[in-house]
């Protein structure tokens, strides 16, 4: 029985498919006529870039994966193997290593987009819920591919982090043995990360189904934050943003050329060109840089949580670090709650503005300090310090200040509709 009336194809085969699987006329609704506000800027291409740098990533660690030996003895020699003897082996693991650098990016840019126009706010939450848990999902798929090559920085990365849930009370230490599969990081761990590494991407691919689809249901935000008012406030989704969306991504991965080819290891620490040594400790492990934030907010908690001047501890230092640290990132699942404000688009709210910029450098402030020694001192100022500052505020914006703003920000005059507002703009 047909569903509804559909616009026959011209072509033939098309026509045929189409009139028993009607996914031509799917495509055409949600990526041709899909109305989409006229006022667009080149931020909302990084929705898009981050969808093809997530296909780049799944195809090249397919390829990778045909020639890797997910065994602690053979893993990194495994990946020598493929830089020197595969067919373009070298090329293909330079663009898995450094894609997932730029898709961290264009994912940070996509989500400080989402949170500087208010696209978390209703009716659009969980669609701002589902882009949380692909990031979630991203860093664990990451976490885990850090570690495969079996390098001094990856092993070692693995032994730190997967003894963080050993502050878990309880269940710490079994979760801690589950992951390690035995009594240590050895080849059963690593069998363990190849298996989620490889299978996670393809999870992340679902969720971002869900994303897609709430997006079509909700419509798309847009930098007013206001809602479309009729067809004059909209374009058709092809061409306007076919266009400029392969614009920006032209340009993304000009870049993204630029570095895999000139500079394919300015994202790599040296440690992680040498084979993994359970016996010598690296002076200094870090993790790569698009955790570098967390790991400042992890090493921040220096002290123990209980009751003062006795020696009564709720929380220590080792497990209150996890939890800031996990924290970070499930504090935006609620961000839609926290922000109760009628206004959308922080172009109309002047005081969230200061705090959402004084948080992005923040972040990347954290950032900096996570790349440093836990001793580090700058200027006389020991780091640790900066990033305790840093994780107050970061914790501060999302529970404090931001639901503050919500009930005492004054916002600036709304223009009246979107095209109003781009008639205004092209006049000026």
């Amino acid at each position: 029985m047909a569903s509804g009336k559909r616009e026959p194809f011209d072509n033939a085969f098309v026509e045929w498919v189409d009139s028993r699987l009607p996914i031509f006329t799917l495509m055409v609704k949600e990526y041709r006529a899909f109305p989409t506000p006229k006022n667009f800027n080149y931020f909302w291409n990084f929705g898009a870039i981050a969808m093809v740098m997530l296909v780049l990533m799944i195809v090249t660690g397919i390829v990778l994966a045909m020639h890797y030996t997910p065994h602690a003895t053979m893993a990194f020699n495994s990946v020598e193997r493929i830089m020197r003897d595969v067919n373009w082996g070298w090329m293909l693991r330079y663009m898995h290593m450094n894609g997932a650098s730029f898709f961290f990016i264009a994912v940070y840019i996509h989500i400080f987009r989402g949170m500087y126009y208010g696209s978390y706010k209703k009716p659009r939450e969980l669609l701002w819920i589902f882009g949380v848990l692909i990031f979630l999902l991203m860093m664990a798929t990451a976490f885990m591919g850090y570690t495969l090559p079996w390098s001094q920085m990856g092993g070692w990365a693995a032994t730190v982090i997967t003894n963080l849930f050993s502050a878990i009370p309880l269940v710490g230490e079994k979760l801690v043995a589950l992951l390690w599969g035995g009594f240590s990081v050895d080849n059963p761990t690593l069998n363990r990360f190849f298996s989620l590494h490889y299978l996670l991407p393809f999870v992340i691919l679902g969720v971002v189904v869900l994303h897609v689809w709430a997006l079509h249901v909700t419509g798309s935000n847009n930098p007013l934050g206001i809602e479309p008012n009729g067809p004059q406030d909209t374009v058709p989704f092809h061409p306007y943003y076919t266009a400029k969306d392969t614009f920006g991504l032209s340009v993304f991965l000009i870049l993204y050329v630029v570095v895999t080819f000139w500079f394919p290891n300015v994202f790599a620490h040296p440690d992680h060109f040498v084979q993994y040594d359970s016996m010598v400790t690296p002076p200094h492990i870090v993790p790569e840089w698009y955790f570098l934030p967390y790991y400042a907010i992890l090493r921040s908690i220096t002290f123990d949580i209980g009751i003062p001047f006795t020696d009564i501890v709720f929380i220590n230092a080792k497990f209150g670090g996890v939890i800031a640290m996990f924290g970070a990132v499930i504090v935006l699942f609620f961000l839609p709650w926290f922000d109760s404000h009628p206004v959308r688009s922080a172009r109309f709210r002047p005081w969230y503005k200061i705090a959402l910029l004084a948080l992005a450098l923040d972040f990347i402030l954290l950032g900096y300090v996570g790349m440093e020694t836990a001793d580090a001192v700058k200027f006389g100022i020991p780091l640790v310090y900066v990033g305790q500052i840093c994780t107050l505020y970061y914790f501060a914006f999302f529970v404090a200040i931001v639901p503050w703003l919500s009930k005492n920000e004054k916002a600036l005059p709304l223009p009246k509709s979107i095209n109003d507002a781009v008639l205004a703009a092209k006049g000026a």
